[in-house]
């Protein structure tokens, strides 16, 4: 493949961030995510001092963790809509997908949903961006975590409240 993403011809790319505003209802979100794997962007955001941001989460899965920003991408978005419209939601900027490099993808395995129904699996395939950025560049909300962090990665392996999955992401120097 040459790189370009193939679409159905009777669907439209998303190509900027305010065009993926539709939401599922609750109970058909969770039969999705009950049946099928979602797919994700996380950001590792770094600051100048080599300090990386995260966040206190206000809701399940991962509640009550440190975890690095991030979101779902939505159906026919593009991946830099997807990002533009994830680090304005989680960062209170928006960025391009194309001022980040990306690390990896990954795997979380979760054994609650987003409504914290415990045995409702949630499985995520994630896609982990690193984004350098100046800390006044950010406006951070609280929706989705109570309040933030700087840490640097050596201090993330020691510390039990940071998830295991935000430490995965730093086993190696980025």
């Amino acid at each position: 493949m040459d790189g370009k993403m193939l679409m159905p011809t009777n669907a439209q790319p998303l190509t900027k961030p305010e065009q993926a505003t539709h939401f599922l209802p609750a109970a058909e979100f969770a039969s999705m995510v009950k049946n099928m794997p979602l797919i994700a962007i996380d950001l590792l955001v770094e600051n100048h001092e080599g300090h990386y941001l995260l966040g206190w989460r206000n809701n399940p899965p991962a509640l009550s963790s440190w975890f690095v920003p991030g979101g779902r991408i939505r159906k026919n978005e593009t991946l830099d809509a997807a990002f533009q419209r994830i680090t304005l939601t989680e960062l209170g900027t928006a960025f391009h997908l194309d001022q980040s490099s990306f690390k990896g993808i990954y795997q979380h395995f979760y054994n609650e949903n987003f409504l914290g129904e415990q045995g409702q699996s949630t499985h995520y395939i994630t896609l982990a961006y690193h984004l350098a950025i100046k800390t006044e560049q950010l406006s951070l909300p609280t929706d989705q975590h109570a309040h933030y962090r700087w840490t640097n990665q050596a201090s993330m392996q020691r510390d039990p409240q940071i998830h295991t999955y935000t430490r995965d992401y730093f086993l190696n120097p980025l």
